[in-house]
């Protein structure tokens, strides 16, 4: 069952969410700090910025940080953040949001919408836009710092509040990792952080234990041939052929090599050859999207391909000199691995507090680099990433009689019900920070 099918099936849903809220001081605090987040939010996502181009974004969250008490480092894994509130003895909890947009030109029609441009590693200008909601992370992200300094008082330990490049290419958790943040750092002993989702209801929270999103992998083929005219094929090889047998021998990685229980994708998202109708090329190059959860079923997918690849080559005839190349893109995005004992404990406190709007949903195919955070000390630390539903409640309900499509993340049409997104996972972080540091006594 897909998210969208499983939200699908809330029927109750809507008489759920328009039940009066129970009298609660940390909803009332963050209903009081919501005009202003609002404000922040806005401008974030009027001004995004591109993956490792987060200097204006890094620079105006640093200072607020800054301002409410954070001991506050910047430039870590080249436009991160990192700021730190020491309380005490007890437990080191680590909450992060991302930061980057995405090369998208933002078509909401939002009076605060987007307008800026900019250049990504392509090399081609394009328009940017927070199409991904990053700009709700960050915005709920400094709605938590402010409330965890108001509240000293009631707990103790040392949160560290982390601001990631980069997600969107999957190298912003690596390169802060690596440029020391569990050295230089307190080490957490949990993680947390959030995402906004588009195919659910506004204010709602769904999780996942276990895998909850998947190893993301990039793999280039290039296919040689001996090109030659269209009209005589028989002195060719064609490189159209052999790659055209490829991706047919791909398809049976996952349908006839994995077990039918074991999650896998292998998907050929681009495929170029040639340049007029009667010439037969030399070079045919495939693009593919290799999603898995284990790392052996990885294993065996890369492997595959590689096999597959050469394989069809040989078959066709080509000398050992001509056979494909093939290319697994580095970094890659490792899985996300909600930790299931964690889960459970903070998404029992979640369930009492948003009463009838947490659920367990199936993982998800899309990749997250949150997952580098557990795998550099899976031993030791404890890690969650849950979803906060986006989607405009009357949106919603309409997509629910077939009347609209609702906009997928990296849509340009995506305008989450902001509001909602920033202050239920606001309310959701600190309510789950504060019963992971408990005041000793208390």
């Amino acid at each position: 069952m897909t998210i969208r099918a499983f939200w699908a099936g809330a029927s109750a849903l809507a008489l759920l969410m328009a039940a009066p809220a129970r009298a609660d001081d940390l909803r009332d605090e963050v209903a009081a700090a919501m005009p202003a987040l609002i404000e922040l939010y806005r401008d974030l996502h009027a001004n995004p910025e591109l993956s490792f181009q987060e200097f204006e974004t890094a620079a105006k969250l640093a200072a607020r940080a800054r301002a409410l008490g954070f001991e506050v480092t910047e430039g870590v894994g080249k436009t991160g953040v990192v700021a730190v509130m020491k309380n005490g003895e007890g437990p080191v909890v680590m909450l992060r949001a991302d930061m980057d947009g995405l090369p998208v030109v933002e078509q909401t029609g939002l009076p605060y919408a987007s307008t800026r441009r900019a250049v990504p590693a392509s090399g081609v200008e394009t328009g940017v836009m927070h199409a991904c909601g990053h700009d709700t992370h960050m915005a709920a992200w400094i709605g938590t710092a402010q409330l965890m300094a108001a509240r000293r008082d009631q707990w103790q330990g040392t949160l560290v509040m982390i601001l990631q490049p980069a997600e969107e290419i999957g190298e912003g958790a690596l390169a802060m990792l690596e440029d020391g943040l569990y050295t230089r750092f307190p080490k957490p002993d949990y993680v947390l952080a959030f995402h906004d989702a588009a195919q659910a209801p506004a204010g709602m929270i769904g999780y996942s234990k276990g895998f909850a999103l998947a190893n993301v992998d990039s793999v280039d083929v290039v296919v040689p041939g001996i090109g030659g005219h269209g009209a005589y094929p028989h002195t060719t090889k064609d490189p159209v052929v052999i790659a055209a047998s490829i991706v047919t021998r791909l398809q049976t990685l996952v349908s006839r090599e994995l077990n039918p229980l074991d999650p896998a994708v292998v998907t050929v998202g681009s495929f170029q050859a040639g340049s007029k109708h009667n010439i037969i090329s030399d070079e045919a190059r495939l693009q593919i999207t290799v999603r898995s959860y284990a790392d052996e079923t990885r294993d065996h997918l890369l492997k595959g391909i590689e096999r597959i690849a050469r394989g069809e080559a040989i078959a066709a005839g080509m000398p050992d000199d001509k056979l494909p190349r093939v290319t697994v893109q580095v970094p890659y995005t490792p899985a996300t691995y909600n930790t299931p004992d964690f889960t459970d404990q903070v998404m029992a406190g979640l369930k009492t507090r948003f009463d009838g709007r947490v659920f367990e949903v199936p993982s998800v195919m899309g990749g997250e680099d949150f997952g580098q955070f557990l795998r550099a000390d899976p031993d030791n630390i404890k890690s969650l990433i849950f979803w906060v539903g986006g989607a405009p409640m009357a949106d919603w309900e309409r997509a629910q009689k077939g009347e609209i499509e609702l906009p997928s993340l990296h849509s340009p049409f995506w305008a989450p019900d902001a509001p909602v997104v920033i202050a239920t996972a606001t309310e959701a972080l600190v309510a789950a920070t504060l019963e992971l540091m408990p005041k000793s006594g208390g």
